[in-house]
């Protein structure tokens, strides 16, 4: 099957058609979807959407909105992954390229989520832009203090983290970037990823691929990013469904798989 690990469905560029995005998502063959949670504050509008059969959720704030809630604690993320619609702990991370919260209230925040991954077992879905060295730095400190799976979403940083996080058995997903003509260095991460731990999203209603980049993207144009992947990493489409379809299952345990 299609499984598309990280939609943000309830932005307001849906709005308009939620229910009819959803509806292609599935017609074009997506049986999964994770809808990400951008801040703790949101979490209701995320879990909304979550109400769909197909689509389960995060809970976690993006670095972003770090200074919403800098003393965000691992014990309110705990408490709302009780939730059985939760499946991963996140989007959370570091950006020091738009720098829209402040390094160390980013840091900070980003380890309650490495907290609240340990102590529910959930995964740790991270982003991270700009921040290489010390994203590497916390995720070898916090993973000593006890184990956790991460999964590093919309993977564009460099090569040398991207084997840090591996040798901690990290995941990755791949998304429309991959597509994009000038995006020949995270091809060539990709070639070097493990092959058994590679996931896909469109992270939706951001990086359309192409053929669409530019327009609004949606779940249904998953399978643009499939087939890039495929290319990529040398595999037929049945190949690649199946080791994408391993890889979020692999990762996103408390989701049943049919």
């Amino acid at each position: 099957m299609l499984i598309d690990s990280h939609v943000n469905l309830h932005a307001p560029q849906f709005d308009e058609d939620r229910e009819a995005v959803i509806s292609r998502a599935l017609a074009a063959g997506v049986r999964l979807m994770v809808n990400i949670c951008d801040k703790v504050s949101n979490y209701e509008a995320v879990r909304l959407v979550a109400q769909h059969p197909d689509i389960w959720c995060t809970v976690g704030t993006h670095p972003h909105e770090a200074k919403e809630n800098p003393g965000l604690s691992a014990e309110t993320l705990v408490a709302i992954a009780a939730d059985r619609r939760v499946v991963g702990i996140g989007e959370c991370g570091l950006d020091f390229h738009y720098d829209l919260s402040p390094r160390d209230v980013q840091a900070q925040v980003f380890r309650a989520h490495c907290a609240a991954a340990r102590e529910t077992g959930l995964p740790l879905v991270v982003h991270t832009r700009e921040a290489d060295q010390v994203m590497g730095d916390i995720l070898d400190e916090e993973h000593a203090r006890g184990a956790f799976r991460i999964l590093m979403h919309c993977y564009t940083s460099g090569p040398e983290l991207a084997r840090r996080v591996a040798a901690l058995g990290a995941w990755f997903s791949v998304s429309g970037i991959a597509t994009f003509r000038a995006a020949e260095d995270v091809r060539a991460v990709i070639r070097e990823m493990p092959g058994d731990r590679i996931m896909v999203e469109t992270d939706c209603p951001y990086l359309a691929p192409v053929p669409y980049r530019g327009r609004r993207n949606e779940p249904a144009m998953l399978p643009h990013v499939l087939a890039r992947l495929a290319e990529i990493r040398g595999w037929d489409l049945a190949e690649a469904e199946a080791r994408t379809e391993d890889a979020f299952f692999a990762v996103f345990d408390r989701i049943p798989r049919p």
